[in-house]
């Protein structure tokens, strides 16, 4: 799968984790920065990127991290085809692509760790989206807030 990866400053360490992670196993990854660690950056300017690749389909899914996630969260929702979470736990990391169609998984840097990160990633990447008829129904309402 190949799969975009962005942060900033706060989320940069746990990015490059997750990146490397990503192609140990088998993923496509394509960074949308930061490159290098700069405590001035700001995380639209990687984040809009991101959801604007994945809401085009050039990557399949995408992560964002930033300090907490919720910056990364509220940037990335704002591009119209992108559905975007703050996750912090297991059920939420799969079930929000299984019901909701989630297509942009949102870490925070600062407030979780690596391994606990690592399976969130897996959870979010292995899971599938149900598409029962309940769940497109409320989607549909999403998508027409976006027009």
């Amino acid at each position: 799968m190949k799969i975009g990866i962005a942060a900033d400053h706060g989320g940069f360490e746990l990015k490059e984790v997750i990146k490397t992670f990503l192609q140990s196993r088998q993923h496509e990854v394509k960074d949308f920065g930061a490159a290098v660690f700069n405590d001035k950056d700001d995380y639209p300017d990687f984040v809009v990127p991101l959801a604007q690749a994945v809401a085009s389909g050039e990557v399949a899914r995408g992560i964002a991290v930033c300090g907490s996630g919720v910056g990364a969260s509220i940037a990335a929702n704002k591009v119209a085809g992108v559905r975007a979470a703050l996750i912090n736990d297991h059920f939420s990391a799969h079930q929000g692509v299984e019901d909701d169609d989630m297509n942009l998984l949102c870490l925070g840097g600062r407030v979780t760790g690596t391994e606990a990160a690592k399976e969130l990633v897996i959870a979010y990447l292995d899971a599938k989206f149900t598409a029962a008829e309940r769940h497109q129904r409320r989607l549909e309402k999403v998508k027409r807030l976006e027009k």
